[in-house]
């Protein structure tokens, strides 16, 4: 069972709404660990105390560093909600990392995660207790899967990404033979210009030499 909540604010653009989702269990996460969306997926979770893990989706070009005051906010705060001590203590810490920088060793319990690299470890606190409006305006919004299949959404998510990045490629690719074809016209225009120029200084050249003064020329013309 997967719960999935939106963390909306009017205010934000380009993306008012950010979807956050939650394991029921320590096995529930597993699979979501396992089949979280690799720079898109950001993992959320009490420090140093047993809580929910809570992981936010950010929209495409999005980073940690860009996540918005509000949903940051929304995400700590239900990570506080979902931890039996935390939920208890006015103030707590909730780390958050990128999911690719979860670290799953064979030697782990189930559900328990290290980091890859501790410096993309970040840390935010809530000094003022659980904020029940927050929370009850998270929970109208939530909706439950009993069996999503996150693999093949996974799977679906990475395609989606292969197309794109095959379109993108294609689309430099024809750009970048548009740009050679019209530099090698502009190269034969200017070897033809020159050319062109070429030919005149020899005209040019051969009809002086054929007068030996002005005024043979001037006569040759009249």
């Amino acid at each position: 069972m997967v719960l999935y909540y939106e963390s909306k604010h009017a205010d934000l653009s380009p993306h008012p709404s950010y979807l956050i989702y939650v394991g029921k269990d320590k096995f529930e996460n597993e699979d979501l660990i396992r089949f979280s969306w690799p720079e898109q997926d950001v993992w959320f979770h009490v420090d140093d105390l047993s809580s929910a893990h809570v992981y936010l989706r950010l929209h495409d070009g999005e980073t940690i560093d860009s996540i918005p005051p509000k949903v940051l906010l929304d995400c700590a705060q239900l990570v506080k909600y979902n931890s039996i001590e935390g939920n208890k203590r006015e103030k707590v810490d909730v780390v958050y990392t990128p999911c690719e920088n979860l670290l799953k060793k064979s030697s782990f319990e189930v559900g328990q995660v290290a980091y890859k690299d501790e410096s993309l470890v970040l840390k935010t606190r809530i000094k003022d207790g659980r904020n029940n409006d927050i929370v009850n305006r998270l929970n109208k919004t939530k909706t439950i899967k009993e069996n999503p299949d996150l693999e093949n959404e996974k799977r679906e998510r990475d395609e989606r990404l292969k197309r794109k990045k095959r379109e993108h490629f294609e689309k430099e690719e024809k750009k970048r033979k548009e740009e050679e074809e019209q530099l090698k016209l502009d190269v034969m225009a200017r070897d033809y210009e020159r050319l062109n120029i070429e030919e005149k200084k020899v005209t040019n050249k051969e009809m002086s030499a054929k007068y030996e003064s002005y005024e043979e020329a001037e006569e040759d013309f009249m």
